[in-house]
């Protein structure tokens, strides 16, 4: 695990880190959410790596902004969607996190 340390707030990325729901979380630095008009998908660039994004995994990635937290983006999709699992957002951003695409910051 990666831990960077800047002033009161600490970010942590890499493998095996978990996701709570007062981290925020943040794209990393070499990682852009875009649309891909070609496919008509909003998509996540890497610079080795293309991701057609579904559409909840965009609507995720488009509130990980470094200001909300974790349980606010739940409480966010719980209003725009039927049913939002907490669990699955945490699991996804994990994943993330495992690949070094996204950063969790401590608020």
């Amino acid at each position: 695990m990666d831990t960077t340390s800047t002033g009161t707030t600490r970010t942590r990325t890499g493998p095996g880190v978990e996701v709570c729901g007062a981290d925020r979380p943040v794209l990393a630095r070499h990682v852009r959410l875009t649309f891909c008009r070609t496919r008509q998908r909003p998509i996540l660039l890497h610079p080795e790596t293309v991701v057609v994004l579904n559409g909840s995994g965009a609507a995720i990635l488009e509130l990980c902004d470094g200001r909300h937290t974790v349980a606010e983006i739940v409480t966010e999709l719980g209003t725009r969607y039927q049913a939002v699992s907490g669990n699955e957002v945490r699991r996804f951003l994990a994943r993330l996190v495992a690949r070094r695409w996204m950063e969790l910051t401590d608020g």
